[in-house]
């Protein structure tokens, strides 16, 4: 950089260059148009009053009046290891984290309350840990296992309702680390093993049940079987001797009401014997064997 040499230079030339590096020093220290950024707004102030709020961009700002860059964008404010205690006196922590942002037609209050910046980070940190305190002193132990959704609701309820005091508008609430203190932690992983071992036993007794009861299942499905085999066997052989009994009744019915036929039958027999007779007479006679018949009569 090169420094003008003003050894050559008159007292009033000396003079009038300093007047104008002074009237741009003030003129850039007083210039009137601003810039407020994106996802800002510009506080106007006179003296210490609020005079308004600038929306983003350009700001005509005289040199009497003072412009501060306001955020409205979204903030993240974290609590850790924020103390409780349950309906049965039960210690419990919870780490959490809160995203909010400053509403838009309350930045003159917070800035004239709160923040001049918009960050309220302090103030939700507190607000959570009040919250989280009176949420768990409505609930036992065992409840806040057990309806944990139920408790982050009413957390995230409670804690809109106390940070819109502020002028702050909640966008999520992420909760983590909820534990108990150690010895109730001991007692419910015990209580869950116990649990644990006992839905066993009963699922392997349901199992053996089952196994059971389908063994019966088979064993009387087997039992009807054999059952209606025999069944069916016995109506056979009586529906055959049935059919027996009637054909030799209707039989002996025949042949006694035909006792012609009979004799019929049995001349034709001895009939037939004759005809086959040689002319030899048997040597020996019992008494039951028939005599042959004689023909005496001539050829």
């Amino acid at each position: 950089m090169n420094i003008p040499n003003l050894s050559g230079l008159s007292g009033k030339q000396i003079r009038n260059i300093a007047a104008g590096a002074l009237a741009g020093i003030l003129v850039l220290s007083y210039w009137p148009l601003k810039s407020v950024p994106t996802g800002s707004r510009g506080v106007v102030t006179q003296f210490g009053a609020i005079k308004g709020v600038e929306q983003e961009g350009l700001a005509f700002v005289p040199p009497w009046q003072r412009l501060s860059i306001f955020s409205i964008r979204a903030e993240e404010a974290s609590i850790e290891n924020a103390d409780g205690s349950t309906a049965d006196t039960q210690p419990v922590k919870v780490s959490m984290t809160v995203r909010y942002s400053i509403a838009t037609d309350r930045v003159a209050e917070v800035y004239e309350k709160y923040s001049h910046d918009g960050n309220l980070a302090s103030y939700v940190q507190t607000a959570a840990a009040e919250v989280f305190k009176a949420v768990t002193a409505r609930y036992t132990a065992p409840d806040l296992i057990s309806k944990r959704s139920q408790v982050s609701n009413d957390i995230s309820a409670a804690l809109r309702q106390k940070l819109a005091l502020y002028g702050a508008s909640v966008i999520n609430i992420d909760m983590r680390n909820f534990s108990f203190g150690d010895s109730y932690m001991k007692a419910i992983n015990e209580k869950v093993t116990q649990e644990q071992l006992r839905l066993g036993a009963e699922n392997k007794l349901k199992t053996v049940e089952a196994e059971q009861k389908q063994k019966v299942a088979i064993a009387e499905a087997e039992a009807k079987a054999l059952s209606a085999k025999a069944d069916g066997e016995a109506y056979a052989n009586l529906t055959v001797a049935k059919a027996q009994a009637e054909a030799l009744r209707v039989q002996n019915a025949a042949l006694a009401q035909n006792k012609d036929v009979l004799e019929l039958r049995r001349i034709e027999v001895e009939q037939t014997r004759a005809n086959r007779w040689d002319g030899v007479l048997p040597t020996a006679v019992y008494g039951s064997a028939p005599i042959p018949f004689l023909n005496s009569g001539k050829q």
